[in-house]
C-alpha cells in the first residue's frame, strides 16, 4: 500500500495540534514527571499517532532530552518553568512541537518572547529563504523582549523515520548556508533565556533518550535480541530506557544497555542545560515550507 508523505505529515501534525492545546492543563506544580511523560505518550497513541521520541520534559535550566527513566520519582517544582517537547509519526512522516508552562509570572515575558519568535521565523519560511536570515528574525525577536537566545540548539530539518537530517535553522545569526527547498519540512524550535546568561548549552546528565545507530557488531546474544527489539520497534527514531522495561528484566536490560552503548549500536542524548543555570523557555512548530510561505502543521 502506497504511503502519501504530505497526508501523513498532516495527520500526525493534526494530532500534536490537538494535543498541543491540551498539555497546559496536563501540567500541574508537584505532579510526577513521569506521570506527566508517559499521559502525553499515551494521548499520542489513543489519537492515533505513534511516538515519533520520547516525551522531553524540561524545568528550569534543563532545555532539552529529559524524559523520565525507570521508576522516576521526581516532581514538577513549585513555582516553576516546564517545557514540554512531544512528537507523533504517521507511516515514518513526524510532526514535532513544544511548548511552555509557568507557574511564576516571572518567567512570562521569557515565554512571550519564544512564542513570538517562532511565530516570526514561520512567517520567513519560504522556498529560498536562507537558514541564518531566518536565525536573525529569531535573535532580534527574542532581544526586543529583553531576553537571549541559546545559540547552540537550532530547529532541524525532518525526513522519514528521521528527526534530525541535514539543515538546521539556528536561533540565532551566523555563518549557515543552507537555503531552505520547497517540500522540505523543518521543526523550527527557538529557545529563550536570561539577558544575563551564557545563552548556551552543556551536557546535563543522563542519558535517558537513546537511538539505534547500526545493527551489526552486538556480541551476546541478549545484546542481539535488544537490538533486534529496538529496530523492530523504533526503528531509527529516539526511544526511552523505560520503554525497554517490560520487555527486559531490570538487571539484565541495564547490562545489555551498557554493551551495545560500549560498541555504539545505540547512540544517546545527553540531557541539554543552560550552562550558567537560568531558566528557559521554548516554542516549537512543525513546518513544510512551500514557494511563497509555509504550512503550518502543528498549529
Amino acid at each position: 500500500m502506497s504511503v502519501d508523505p504530505l497526508e501523513s505529515y498532516r495527520k500526525a501534525g493534526r494530532i500534536i495540534a490537538q494535543l498541543r492545546d491540551q498539555i497546559p492543563s496536563m501540567v500541574s506544580e508537584n505532579m510526577k514527571i513521569l506521570d506527566l511523560c508517559e499521559k502525553v505518550e499515551n494521548t499520542i497513541v489513543k489519537m492515533g499517532g505513534n511516538l515519533a521520541f520520547p516525551c522531553n520534559i524540561g524545568i528550569g535550566n534543563v532545555a532539552a532530552h529529559y524524559t523520565s527513566p525507570l521508576k522516576d520519582l521526581s516532581t514538577i517544582p513549585s513555582r516553576s518553568i516546564v517545557k514540554v517537547d512531544f512528537g507523533a509519526e504517521v507511516s515514518g512522516y513526524i510532526a514535532d512541537s513544544a511548548i511552555t508552562v509557568s507557574f511564576n509570572p516571572e518567567y512570562q515575558s521569557m515565554i512571550v518572547a519564544a512564542e513570538e519568535a517562532l511565530k516570526v521565523a514561520v512567517e520567513n519560511v519560504r522556498s529560498g529563504a536562507k537558514a541564518r536570515e531566518i536565525g536573525r528574525a529569531i535573535e532580534r525577536t527574542i532581544a526586543k523582549y529583553g531576553h537571549k537566545p541559546i545559540r547552540n540548539l537550532t530547529g532541524h530539518k525532518i525526513e522519514r523515520y528521521s528527526l534530525h537530517t541535514g539543515k538546521a535553522i539556528p536561533n540565532v545569526y551566523e555563518i549557515n548556508g543552507a537555503i531552505l527547498e520547497e517540500g522540505e519540512v523543518y521543526a523550527i524550535e527557538p529557545f529563550v533565556t536570561s539577558i544575563d546568561a551564557d545563552g548556551t548549552v552543556e551536557d546535563g546528565g543522563g542519558p535517558y533518550i537513546h537511538r539505534l545507530h547500526k545493527e551489526k557488531g552486538a556480541k551476546s546474544n541478549e545484546a542481539k535480541r535488544l537490538i533486534d527489539h529496538i529496530a523492530k520497534n523504533y526503528r531509527t527514531l529516539p526511544f526511552a530506557y523505560r520503554w525497554l522495561e517490560g520487555s527486559y528484566p531490570a538487571e539484565s536490560l541495564q547490562n545489555t544497555m551498557r554493551e551495545l552503548l560500549s560498541l555504539r549500536c545505540v547512540a544517546s542524548y545527553p540531557v541539554l542545560v543552560e550552562s550558567s543555570g537560568k531558566p528557559v523557555a521554548q516554542a516549537e512548530h512543525t513546518v513544510i515550507v512551500g514557494k511563497q510561505g509555509c504550512e503550518v502543521i502543528t498549529a
